[in-house]
C-alpha cells in the first residue's frame, strides 16, 4: 500500500503505525526543525521526496495522509474537495473540515483541552493537565490511520474527515457520557479512578500502580496477601466482604494498603502481583522500558541505525519482528501499487465479527467495526458479569440496570448480543460452531482461555482457515509476564505513561480515565482492517501494553533535557512559549492558550497589551502571570472565540457537560440520538472517521442481554425451535 505522507504533528503517528503494518510510505518534509531524537522515531522506514513532484506523487499513492490547520493544507481545492479523488485522502484536522470551528487552530495541549482530556488531569483545585506526550494528536494520528485502511476496504477513492478534536473526545470514558445519563461529570482526583478502586501507591523506593477491582478475586487475593504480611487490619472483618461495603469505605481501605505498600520495594510490589495473579504494577520511567523483560523477550524495539526506539503495537505481517528501519532518506516508492478493491456501500459491509469482549478496550473495537458496517454478534452471559452492565457504579445512571447501563450503551451500539454460557461444553460447542463462520474473531481472555474451549489460532484455523483472531491480552501471550493480570492503571504504569504525570519534584498522580484501553482498541482495529485488506486469515496478538508503549512518542529516545515544566506551570512546553492553561471567570473554568510561532505571539501580545519580549522563553514566568491576571476576569468560552479570531490556538478545557452542548459539535452531529427500549432516547458518542463517499451510522442501540440469541442461532447455525428449546432447557443460553 502507497501512503503519501503530508502530516505535521497531528497526524505523524497515523503515518508511523502505517509504517509499522508495512506500507510503502513517502514524504515531502524533512521536518528539519525536529529534534533529532524526533525525526529519528516519527519518521523512520519512510522515504523522502521532493514537493516539488506532489501531484504526481499523489497520483501514484493509495493513500494520501494529511494532517494541519484547514488554511495550511495543500490537498484541497477552495471548494472543499480533494485535489486527488482517485486516492483515500485522509485529512485530519484540528476541529474538522466543517462546522463553526472548522478554521480553527491547535496542537496538543488546545486539542486535549477542547476534546475534554485536559480537564480530568491534575490535582483537584490545581491546574487542568493533559497527558503526556501528546496523547491528543496520537489518537487523531491513530483514528487517521484507521481511516486510511476503511477507504481502501470501501474500495474508491474518497476524501475522509477526521477532527483531532472529536478523536480525544470519544476517548474519555465516563468523560461525557456521565453527563448525558446523570447530568454530572467526572473532575479532578490526581488520578483515583471514579468507579474502579484504582489508584498510585507510594512504595518505599518509588511507586506502585494497583488496586482491588474486578471480579471478587481481585479482592480476595488482596486481602490473603494483607494476611500472610500480618497487615489486614479491621479489612478482615465479614462486612468487608460486601462489595458495597467496600466502595463505601474505600478511603479507609485505601489507607491500610497504602501502609502495607509503603513498607515494600516497589519491584518487590509489582513481583509478588503477578506472582498472585493480581493487578498490580511498578511506575517506570520511559527511560526504564529498554530494560523490560517482557517488552525485550517478545522484541517490542526498533532498530533505527543502531538505535533503539519504541515500537509498534502488534507483529504485523508486513513488518515483522525483530524491525530494524532506515533513517528518513530519499527515495520513491518501493514496490508496486495496490490493486483497486471492488466499491461497498459502507467499508465493512459483508464482515462478520464475533465479539467475545467485556469492559472497555474490546467493545470499543469492536464499536468501530460496527460503525462501518460489520455484523458485530457480541457473545455475553449472566454467568460471566460485564461491569459496565452488572456494576452499579458504572451504570451511570442510579436507577439504571443491566439492560440500560449507561457505559454499556455507549459502547456496544450497533451490536447483536447472544447468550451463551461458556462453563459448559455445549455453550462452548455453539461457540466453535459461530467461529467457524465470522469473519474476525476479537477476545480480550487471560491466554489460554480460547485454548481449553479448541478456539485458539492454531484449532481456529482448522475450522474456519480464513479467519482473523484478535487477542487482546494485557502483556502478550508469550514473554516471562505473560500472565500478569493488568487493568488501564498498571499498563499505563508498566509503559511509562504514569511517570511523567508527576510535576516536577512531585509523585505521579496516574490517569484517572482509561487511556490505555482506547489506545488498544485503535490498534486492534489496525491489525483486524490490515488483515482484511490482505485477504487472508492470521493471528493479531496485541499486548495492551505494546500498544501503549508505542504512544509514548520520542520517550525512549528523548536525552530528557530542556524541560520547562514547573511545579506551578505543569503544562509548559519545549515548543511554545506561552504554552499553558489558565483561570477563566467563574469556579473552575479554565482556557488553553499557545503561541507556537511568532505571528501567534504577535496576535496575542497585540490584544493582552504584553511588552514585546527578546527572548520569551527568559520571561515565561512575567508572561505566564500577566495572561493568568488578564484571563481571570473573562469568559473562558468567549475569550477562546476573541484569541482563534486573532490567530492565537485557544480553547475552553471542556468539561463533560461543555462537550455535550458543544455547539461546533453540534453542528457536526458528533453525539448521536439513538432509541434505546428502557433507556429511551439516548446521545452517543459519534463516529470519528468521516468517509465521504461510504459514511458509517449508529445503526441500533445497544443490545438487551442474549436480545438476539435465537435470530443469530437460526440465520447462522440453522438451529430449529427444539434445538433452541433444549438450549434453553439445559440453561446454555441463559
Amino acid at each position: 500500500m502507497r501512503v503519501l505522507d503530508l502530516t505535521d504533528e497531528l497526524a505523524r503517528q497515523g503515518a508511523r503505525l502505517l509504517v509499522g503494518l508495512g506500507a510503502d510510505v513517502v514524504r515531502v518534509d524533512p521536518d528539519d526543525d525536529l529534534p533529532r531524537h524526533e525525526r529519528i522515531h516519527w519518521h523512520a522506514g519512510k522515504t523522502l521526496a521532493t514537493p516539488a513532484g506532489l501531484d504526481a506523487l499523489a497520483r501514484e499513492a493509495d493513500v494520501v495522509l494529511e494532517s494541519g490547520p484547514v488554511a495550511k493544507l495543500r490537498g484541497l481545492h477552495a471548494d472543499g474537495t480533494s485535489r486527488w479523488p482517485h486516492a483515500v485522502h485522509v485529512v485530519v484536522t484540528p476541529f474538522g473540515l466543517t462546522g463553526p470551528r472548522r478554521g480553527w487552530l491547535g496542537g496538543d495541549l488546545v486539542l486535549a483541552s477542547a476534546g475534554g482530556m485536559t480537564w480530568l488531569g491534575g490535582k483537584p483545585g490545581g491546574q487542568p493537565q493533559p497527558p503526556p506526550r501528546e496523547q491528543a494528536c496520537q489518537l487523531a494520528g491513530a483514528h487517521g490511520a484507521i481511516a486510511a485502511l476503511l477507504g481502501v476496504l470501501a474500495g474508491t477513492g474518497q476524501l475522509i474527515d477526521v477532527s483531532a478534536q472529536e478523536a480525544v473526545a470519544a476517548t474519555l470514558e465516563t468523560g461525557a457520557i456521565s453527563w448525558i445519563h446523570a447530568g454530572r461529570f467526572p473532575v479532578r482526583t490526581g488520578g483515583v479512578y471514579e468507579h474502579v478502586a484504582h489508584r498510585i501507591f507510594a512504595a518505599a523506593d518509588g511507586y506502585v500502580a494497583g488496586g482491588y477491582s474486578g471480579s471478587e478475586r481481585m479482592w480476595t487475593g488482596l486481602l490473603s496477601w494483607l494476611a500472610e504480611a500480618g497487615e489486614a487490619g479491621d479489612l478482615l472483618d465479614e462486612r468487608f466482604a460486601d462489595q458495597v461495603v467496600r466502595w463505601a469505605e474505600r478511603p479507609h481501605v485505601d489507607d491500610v494498603i497504602a501502609r502495607f505498600v509503603a513498607k515494600r520495594p516497589a519491584s518487590e510490589v509489582a513481583e509478588q502481583g503477578r506472582a498472585r495473579a493480581l493487578p498490580w504494577a511498578e511506575v517506570t520511567s520511559p527511560a526504564e522500558l529498554t530494560r523490560n523483560p517482557q517488552l525485550r523477550d517478545r522484541q517490542f524495539f526498533v532498530s533505527v541505525g543502531g538505535t533503539e526506539d519504541a515500537g509498534f503495537p502488534w507483529d504485523a505481517p508486513g513488518l515483522p519482528r525483530p524491525v530494524t528501519l532506515s533513517p528518513l532518506t530519499e527515495g520513491r516508492w518501493r514496490g508496486v501499487r495496490s490493486g483497486r478493491r471492488p466499491a461497498k456501500p459502507r467499508a465493512l459491509d459483508g464482515v462478520r465479527v464475533l465479539d467475545l469482549t467485556w469492559v472497555l478496550a474490546g467493545p470499543y473495537a469492536t464499536k468501530i467495526l460496527a460503525e462501518h458496517g460489520a455484523d458485530v454478534i457480541k457473545v455475553e452471559s449472566k454467568h460471566r458479569h460485564d461491569p459496565t452492565r452488572f456494576s452499579p457504579s458504572m451504570r451511570l445512571r442510579p436507577d439504571a440496570g443491566p439492560d440500560d447501563s449507561g457505559y454499556f450503551l455507549n459502547f456496544n451500539r450497533g451490536k447483536r448480543s447472544i447468550a451463551l454460557n461458556l462453563r459448559t461444553e455445549e455453550g462452548q460447542a455453539v461457540l466453535r460452531e459461530l467461529a467457524a463462520r465470522c469473519d474476525v474473531i476479537v477476545e480480550n481472555f487471560s491466554p489460554g482461555v480460547l485454548a481449553k474451549w479448541g478456539l485458539d489460532y492454531a484449532s481456529l484455523r482448522e475450522i474456519n482457515p480464513r479467519a482473523i483472531l484478535v487477542s487482546m491480552s494485557g502483556v502478550g501471550h508469550t514473554g516471562p509476564w505473560r500472565t500478569a493480570v493488568t487493568f488501564a492503571d498498571t499498563l499505563a504504569a508498566m509503559a511509562g505513561l504514569s511517570a511523567e504525570t508527576a510535576d516536577p519534584g512531585g509523585p505521579p498522580q496516574g490517569l484517572a480515565f482509561g487511556l490505555g484501553d482506547m489506545v488498544a482498541a485503535n490498534a486492534a482495529v489496525l491489525g483486524a482492517l490490515d488483515l482484511l485488506i490482505r485477504g487472508h486469515g492470521g493471528h493479531v496478538e496485541l499486548s495492551q501494553l505494546e500498544a501503549m508503549a508505542a504512544t509514548m512518542g520520542p520517550a525512549v529516545l528523548d536525552p530528557g533535557t530542556g524541560d520547562p515544566r514547573t511545579a506551578e506551570h505543569p503544562n509548559r512546553s519545549r515548543h511554545a512559549v506561552p504554552h499553558g492553561v489558565y483561570p477563566a471567570a467563574g469556579a473552575d473554568r479554565w482556557v488553553a492558550i499557545t503561541a507556537r510561532d511568532d505571528s501567534q505571539w504577535a496576535a496575542l501580545r497585540d490584544l493582552t497589551g504584553l511588552p514585546s519580549y527578546e527572548d520569551r522563553r527568559r520571561a515565561e514566568d512575567e508572561i505566564d502571570a500577566a495572561l493568568a491576571a488578564w484571563t481571570r476576569e473573562q469568559d473562558a468560552g468567549e475569550l477562546a472565540d476573541r484569541l482563534q479570531a486573532a490567530g492565537v490556538a485557544a480553547a475552553v478545557v471542556a468539561t463533560g457537560r461543555d462537550l455535550v452542548e458543544d455547539r461546533h459539535l453540534a453542528a457536526r452531529g458528533f453525539y448521536e440520538r439513538l432509541d434505546h427500549p428502557i433507556a429511551g432516547p439516548v446521545l452517543h458518542e459519534g463516529i470519528v472517521a468521516r468517509l465521504t463517499a461510504t459514511p458509517g451510522a449508529l445503526t441500533s442501540p445497544a443490545p438487551l442481554l442474549g436480545q438476539h440469541t435465537e435470530p443469530v442461532l437460526r440465520e447462522l447455525l440453522g438451529f430449529d425451535d427444539d434445538r433452541l428449546a433444549a438450549l434453553r432447557a439445559a440453561g446454555i443460553t441463559e
